[in-house]
């Protein structure tokens, strides 16, 4: 019988679907997780990658781990604590998910780590990966479909939306990243495999006045140039991967669903 795979993050929007694709897969699959609720079908381990705590027994006999766990203050630290316990365990695979443009977006100043500081984060943890003797493999993707008509959605709920100008997001489905992490987790570590984005790349109003437009909505627009090395990175095409759009889902497709 093949090794548990261990999931941190797993109850999250991607998480969640990797968990999914695994049990579908036959994987024995293990989440860790604060909770005592979980998916149908996993081992629910406790443990907390912030303290350490928990950490060596969930890894304990387990052979892949996929890192969906992380916050834009805490992926370093989360993934070094991980890290060190799969060395102690000696586990033969980690799987990380970062982001498009972490290497290319530079967050230097206070404004690019309040606005940006997500793609910092994300470069620090890969090179803690990177730096290990733990065999891994990283997918950096685009941003999720999901996570762009969640932040429509709340940009809607002003009268006035601020857009900033020249902004380019090439989203992604987070089950089609979900497919590939579960692919990776039941193969060999491959390192910093090839990048992978949605299909369409939009600028941010685009974005936005889809979402309106599906919803039958009207707002006023006010465009603004964000300030910033990082920003100026973003308008240059830092976080897009047009040579990989591999995702399969576009924006409209989302947007016609939601709609219904």
């Amino acid at each position: 019988m093949s090794l548990p795979i261990l999931v941190t993050g797993g109850t999250g929007r991607l998480g969640a679907r990797v968990v999914a694709r695994l049990l579908e897969a036959g994987a024995p699959v293990r989440v860790l997780t604060h909770s005592k609720a979980g998916p149908d079908g996993a081992t629910l381990v406790p443990g907390d990658l912030t303290t350490g705590a928990g950490i060596d027994a969930a890894l304990a006999g387990v052979g892949t781990v996929v890192h969906c766990a992380g916050s834009a203050k805490g992926d370093e630290a989360m993934t070094r604590t991980l890290v060190a316990a799969a060395e102690r365990a000696e586990t033969r695979h980690i799987v990380y998910i970062s982001v498009v443009g972490a290497d290319r977006v530079p967050v230097t100043g206070r404004l690019d780590r309040m606005a940006f500081g997500y793609f910092a984060a994300k470069r620090a943890a890969e090179q803690v990966l990177e730096e290990s003797g733990v065999p891994h493999s990283i997918l950096r993707a685009t941003q999720f479909l999901e996570s762009m008509l969640l932040v429509a959605r709340q940009l809607a709920k002003s009268p006035v939306i601020p857009a900033p100008t020249g902004s380019r997001f090439q989203p992604v489905a987070v089950d089609e990243v979900a497919a590939r992490l579960v692919e990776l987790a039941l193969g060999e570590p491959a390192g910093l495999v090839e990048e992978m984005g949605g299909p369409i790349a939009y600028l941010t109003d685009e974005l936005v006045r889809g979402y309106l437009a599906a919803m039958h909505r009207h707002r006023l627009f006010v465009p603004f140039r964000m300030p910033g090395k990082a920003a100026a990175a973003v308008r240059a095409g830092a976080i897009l991967t047009p040579d990989h759009a591999t995702g399969v889902k576009t924006w409209e497709e989302l947007l016609a669903a939601e709609a219904h």
